[in-house]
């Protein structure tokens, strides 16, 4: 199958052309920068090691340099980088030119995560837990969820966060099910598995549990999904599963397939145990055990969570959606009277556009905000002038209530969407997520977690005008980190106000982008469509 992808992707890749800076251009970046994710800079983490927690794995977060410390460089493509395949063939190949690492397919080999075919890189679909394949292990998850009469759409999953997720198999599967899944991993001794996963173009993140909670509001997920994803649960007093049922809706599930699950030698018991004692204190239940695999439901009992239960002093949705760079919480949410009759959401994709109570905004916000995006969205499609399977991997930089994610969804392109909403407006996550989207809170700032050359197009809708101009929040600063992200030939649109945008189509050639739509806009704005030129280091 790679070989039939080849000609006519290597033609595409002819694209680019010898790296030529004009002289007020963006200086190159050393040729070992290729992989360089900022706030995740092992360089820089060593260098403030004495002051982290290494036994709560603090390392492994996000850890940003000051704005003084950044360097100002463009980040290069590795040698020979060839334009991504594309979704779905993406889904089991990508070049391995482009995420030139061998070592996963010698480790996890025999289990299926990924083997090398000639020029590419193959993921046959496998994974620790499920190397036949993860369809099945899906099917089985569904059985297990279900008491055996369904599966994990019967169950009411729409919504999974994979920890640990290797090189995210397991979402690339689920796709097929129209579930939504946030995979994330950090930076260790399988540092690439993020990096194959968006090549693949599927929907993650570089992140690790430890010291802070995730970014992700309350109540976000139907799922949680660890397939021995390296978390010790039973350590600290349970204090990461306390994390997990923040962010779990009641009725949700804690699936688990790791030894202490199935093993019974050596210190596996013992674990468990504490496993057991500590879900039990957070009234989940135990509804499934079976081949090698557990899974808890997180229960809406009040009487056994106050009996029970550790409750934060603080239980107003505000405090427990406010997850930016927030420590964790060692108590838990106490449930609400309805939470027992937690009403589900229509099934994908007409909750796209369905309004409930439960996104906590009013109907006439959820309408008018659905309706602007409609519009939008049509008009930016005609402007892109792009071919079907060009874009698949879509980051929103500004998501509000993640209209331009609905609205581009329902035209039914094959893309994802990473929904980010700004730490600095209005939380708005969890509607995002009420509308079975995926997404997480993010200062413009700071450099995001991801690695280079991961999206196809990159939405800023009003970004520049939230941030002030100071060191680190400045446009050039923000188009840098937008550089970092896009691919070769990727695409950026903004509207914003006419100043912003006069400085961006200024600084558009320092960075090697060609400005290729200019719109004047009512209200003192205007619409603005970039692209990055595919340029090579010609040594």
């Amino acid at each position: 199958m790679a070989d039939d992808l080849s000609p006519n992707t290597v033609r595409l890749s002819l694209r680019s052309q010898p790296l030529q800076i004009p002289p007020d251009g963006v200086s190159l970046c050393p040729s070992n920068f290729t992989e360089y994710i900022p706030c995740h800079d092992p360089n820089y983490i060593a260098s403030i090691s004495s002051k982290l927690n290494l036994s709560r794995r603090e390392h492994l977060e996000r850890q940003c340099p000051p704005p003084h410390q950044r360097p100002f460089c463009l980040v290069p493509p590795p040698k020979s980088y060839k334009l991504p395949i594309r979704w779905p063939q993406s889904r089991d190949y990508v070049w391995r030119s482009n995420v030139n690492h061998t070592r996963l397919a010698e480790v996890k080999g025999g289990q299926n995560w990924v083997h090398v075919k000639g020029s590419t890189m193959w993921f046959p679909g496998g994974g620790t837990h499920f190397k036949h394949g993860a369809p099945e292990y899906i099917q089985r998850l569904g059985n297990m969820t279900t008491d055996w009469k369904g599966d994990l759409q019967t169950a009411g999953v729409a919504r999974v966060l994979d920890v640990g997720c290797g090189v995210a198999s397991f979402a690339a599967y689920l796709f097929n099910l129209d579930i939504q899944t946030m995979s994330f991993a950090p930076l260790d001794s399988h540092e690439n598995q993020i990096q194959f996963a968006l090549e693949r173009g599927i929907p993650a993140l570089v992140a690790a549990l430890g010291t802070k909670r995730l970014p992700y509001p309350s109540r976000s997920f139907d799922a949680v999904h660890c397939s021995r994803c390296r978390v010790d649960w039973h350590e600290d007093g349970g204090i990461l599963l306390r994390e997990m049922d923040r962010i779990l809706r009641p009725g949700g599930f804690f699936i688990y397939s790791a030894p202490p699950a199935y093993r019974k030698d050596k210190d596996f018991p013992e674990v468990w145990n504490i496993l057991t004692n500590i879900t039990e204190s957070l009234c989940w239940k135990l509804i499934a055990r079976h081949v090698q695999t557990a899974v808890w439901r997180k229960t809406a009992d009040r009487s056994c969570q106050l009996a029970k239960s550790k409750l934060c002093a603080n239980q107003s949705k505000e405090f427990l959606d406010n997850s930016w760079n927030k420590p964790l919480d060692d108590c838990i949410a106490l449930s609400e009277d309805n939470d027992a009759n937690f009403v589900q959401l229509p099934s994908w994709p007409e909750r796209l556009t369905t309004y409930s109570n439960q996104l906590g905004i009013s109907s006439s916000s959820f309408k008018e905000d659905t309706s602007l995006w409609e519009g939008k969205v049509g008009n930016y499609w005609k402007l892109l002038n792009v071919s079907e399977n060009s874009i698949r991997n879509v980051m929103d930089m500004n998501a509000g209530y993640g209209g331009f994610a609905a609205a581009l969804l329902l035209q039914n392109n094959p893309v994802w969407i990473m929904n980010v909403v700004p730490s600095e407006s209005s939380n708005t996550l969890n509607v995002v997520y009420g509308r079975g989207l995926v997404g997480t809170l993010h200062s413009w700032c700071e450099s995001f977690s991801s690695y280079p050359r991961s999206y196809d197009l990159l939405h800023a809708y009003r970004v520049m005008s939230l941030y002030p101009g100071r060191k680190g929040c400045q446009i050039e600063d923000i188009m840098l980190e937008m550089d970092r992200l896009l691919r070769p030939n990727a695409l950026a649109i903004f509207q914003d106000s006419s100043p912003a945008v006069q400085r961006i189509l200024e600084l558009a050639p320092r960075f090697l982008w060609v400005a290729r739509v200019h719109r004047i806009l009512e209200k003192d704005e205007q619409l603005l469509i970039c692209s990055k030129k595919f340029w090579i280091v010609d040594v």
